[in-house]
């Protein structure tokens, strides 16, 4: 019985339309307090602009992207209220693992392919995502969240390209999970 109890608490998750809400709630605070949306792809530009400018001032310095974003955070980009947000993001995913006992380091995958293949996929994935989100001014939650939020017509477009191109290209690449 001690033993069904602990599998069922492993496998249990917040019911999806609460947490929707409290996502919503959590983006309305963000807008309140701080005047702009929430977004992952502001705090890694800050973190590649902060490593840049100290492996080669001169260049983050000269170059027209790296030079915007320092004069945006005069200092050190690190300072960044999203570079804290996505520090708390990964503590409180962290601990929530812990304290639900869902903590694994496993690369989940199908049978039919490799770890390394799935890491290698997942990492171009994450690569071309970022890219893509500087390219379209901010991130799956930044754009299309934070601009839905604010009835913005840029949000929806957004949100309707971003999964619009995942079940598009879904189909080409559902054997690294299926």
């Amino acid at each position: 019985m001690a033993e069904e109890t602990l599998q069922l608490r492993k496998t249990r998750y917040l019911n999806p339309y609460i947490a929707g809400v409290i996502l919503g709630l959590v983006l309305l605070a963000a807008n309140y307090f701080s005047g702009r949306g929430l977004g992952a792809s502001g705090a890694i530009k800050s973190t590649i602009v902060a490593t840049v400018k100290t492996i080669a001032p001169s260049h983050a310095n000269s170059a027209p992207f790296y030079k915007e974003e320092l004069e945006k955070h005069p200092g050190n980009p690190l300072n960044s209220w999203l570079v804290f947000q996505m520090l708390g993001v990964l503590v409180g995913g962290f601990l929530s693992g812990v304290i639900s006992r869902r903590l694994t380091f496993k690369v989940e995958h199908s049978p039919k392919i490799s770890s390394k293949r799935r890491l290698i996929f997942a990492t171009l994935g994450g690569i071309l995502f970022g890219f893509g989100s500087q390219l379209g001014r901010g991130c799956t939650s930044g754009s299309a969240l934070s601009g839905m939020a604010v009835l913005s017509l840029g949000g929806f477009i957004s949100m309707m390209a971003i999964f619009g191109s995942g079940f598009m290209f879904a189909y080409f690449f559902r054997k690294n999970w299926i």
